[in-house]
């Protein structure tokens, strides 16, 4: 195999992983949402849970965050804003971020 095909082989790989970690970043902040969104709705225990990944399936509408956004908008009503659930939405995703990076 030439250093040619190393290298492609390797950008793959970089390529499939990086993608990798993406969609879990992404599935973990959106549980992370959904568990906030959770607690401003009264829900606990397995409602909680439940509701979670309710937002996450909601991220398979359509691509962007916007699938979300919409959800929790929608759900939370008066309980929260627009900036203050795109803030969330961003810190969820530093936070969800440094999570995979300590399991690494």
């Amino acid at each position: 195999m030439s250093t040619f095909d190393d290298r492609e082989h390797a950008f793959e790989a970089k390529f499939a992983h990086d993608a990798e970690m993406q969609f879990k970043a992404e599935a973990r902040c959106n549980k992370l949402l959904g568990l906030w969104a959770a607690d401003l709705l009264g829900k606990t225990g397995e409602d909680a849970a439940e509701y979670a990944k309710e937002v996450v399936k909601a991220d398979f509408e359509e691509a962007g965050h916007e699938d979300v956004y919409r959800k929790l908008f929608a759900d939370i009503g008066d309980k929260a804003d627009e900036a203050t659930i795109r803030a969330k939405m961003a810190e969820c995703m530093a936070q969800a971020k440094a999570q995979l990076l300590q399991e690494i």
